[in-house]
Order: structure tokens, then sequence, then C-alpha cells
């Protein structure tokens, strides 16, 4: 019988996204299985999978908000922003005070400019980001637009020359929080570096409704497809003959709806997401026949 809809996993730390998804290809039994936002190996936390048709809303899903735990060092930079590289330089952080971390951290918050860490998964001219930086290549990697709608400290602890610093993130998604670490040690003039990331929440999707790899093989904890769509895009029901044009790939008049929406029948059954383009709703994918 197969399983639609999405797992929210408590991703363990050493476990890249792809092998949390060739695992949850076996405890699942099908092949269609695949997730959105990728994790990097040392972090934690909230990874959102798609099984069977949900692996169609993945591409939408991963647009939305994200939360983390971070903790970043300052007086240690490294070649990856994060503790997996090779230290680059040290400089003292122990003069760093606690107004001067508040008024970097403020700069660094709102809509802001982003250059993504060299070690990343951006390709360049066909080729990842992270394979050419440790094949030694220097990447020009484009500066973003993102939003970093908050960044509060949660705890500040000094040791020798180095601080460490306990942050609270909400981000928009293409935030890099290594990218964060980097340039809160740049604006405070010692260097930093991600010591350990833990994401709480993608969209309406948080940790407390996360499972681990194990809890999952005993008991496949699946968010039904139309809970998922629900929860995550505006809802919109519709009636027989408007569901019938739906499930066939036809379009619907617009509401005015920004963004992604589900569309569902008259008895419950998720039909599709749309999209309102040109002053119609026209479908981004159909779950039903």
């Amino acid at each position: 019988m197969s399983v639609d809809g999405l797992l929210v996993v408590d991703k363990p730390a050493g476990w890249t996204s792809h092998d949390v998804v060739a695992r949850l290809r076996r405890i699942a039994g099908t092949r269609r299985v695949g997730h959105a936002g990728t994790l990097d190996p040392m972090a934690t936390g909230v990874l959102v999978v798609g099984i069977g048709k949900a692996t169609r809303l993945l591409g939408h899903l991963a647009l939305t908000d994200k939360a983390y735990d971070a903790t970043v060092r300052l007086g240690v930079t490294t070649n990856t922003d994060d503790a997996e590289g090779e230290p680059l330089a040290t400089a003292p952080a122990s003069g760093v005070t606690d107004a001067d971390l508040a008024g970097a951290l403020a700069a660094l918050t709102g809509r802001i400019t982003q250059v993504p860490p060299q070690v990343s998964a951006i390709k360049v001219g066909g080729k990842r980001s992270y394979a050419m930086a440790r094949a030694g290549q220097t990447v020009e990697l484009a500066a973003r637009q993102v939003t970093v709608s908050l960044l509060e400290p949660r705890g500040v602890r000094r040791q020798g020359g180095v601080v460490d610093v306990d942050l609270a993130v909400e981000c928009s998604s293409g935030t890099y929080v290594r990218a964060i670490a980097r340039d809160l040690g740049v604006a405070l003039g010692c260097g930093g570096h991600l010591t350990a990331l833990r994401r709480t929440r993608v969209g309406p999707f948080g940790v407390e409704r996360a499972r681990t790899l194990d809890e999952l093989a005993a008991s496949l904890d699946v968010v039904p497809l139309a809970d998922a769509v629900a929860g995550a895009f505006p809802r919109r029901d519709v009636d027989a003959d408007d569901a019938g044009r739906v499930a066939h790939g036809g379009r619907l008049p617009a509401l005015g709806i920004d963004g992604p929406v589900g569309v569902f029948g008259p008895d419950g059954t998720v039909l599709a997401l749309v999209e309102e383009r040109g002053g119609l709703a026209r479908p981004l994918c159909v779950f039903v026949p």
C-alpha cells in the first residue's frame, strides 16, 4: 500500500540529508522519497521529508521560513565557516563586550545582503561550490538578499581568547547560518565560525513534531498529504464541478491569494496546489489521478 505524506525527521549529527533519505527509502519501502531544505552533516533537527505524492510539495515547502538554535565561536576563523573546517586564523575575542555583540547582531538582522559560504551546494558553471572549494579553487559567489527576522543571544561564555555565543535565529529560506557566524566574526574584528546548529522549525513543522530515524523505523509517523498541504499553504475549498476541473489540470478564477494554495474537494480530498497568475489559478501539481 502506497504512503503519501510528510515525515518530520530529527536528523542526527554526522548524517547528510541524502543519508536520511536513503534510510527512509528502506524503512518506507519506496524510492519516492525526497527532502526539503538541506541540513549540513554537523547540524541536527528538523528535516522535512516527502513520501509518494508528497514529494511534489517539496520544492514549494522549501520557500518557507526557518528557525535554528546556533552556537558561534568568536576568535577563530575556518575555511568552511564551521567547526568541520580547518582553522585559518585566530584573533583574541576577549575584548568583545556585550554591547559590541548586540550592535553586530542588530546589523545582521532584517533584510540583509549575504554572500554564501565557499563550501556550499550552490552551482557555479555546473559544478558545486563545495567541490570547487575543496579542490583548492576560489569560488566567486554572488551576494543574495535574505531576511533574518530574529537574531538574539541566549548565552555568552568567555574562555581565554574565545567567546562562545548561543543564538536563536529565525530567517528566510536560503539564509546560511554559517555565513551569519562568519559575518559576525568579521564585524567584531576577531573572526568566527559555527560550532553547533540545530534546526527547530521549518515553516509550520516544529521540532516537537519531529521523530528520530529509530522511532520512524518502529512506526512510520506520517503527516497525511491533506494535513501537510492544509498546514503549509492557504486552503481553497471548491465544489464538485471545480474539483473535476482541477483534477484534469484545469484552471480556476483567481481569488487574490499570493503564493501556492492547496485546493480541496467537497469531500476534503486534497486535489492540487495552484498559484495565481494573470487572473487565473493555475495548477503547480495535481495529486489526484
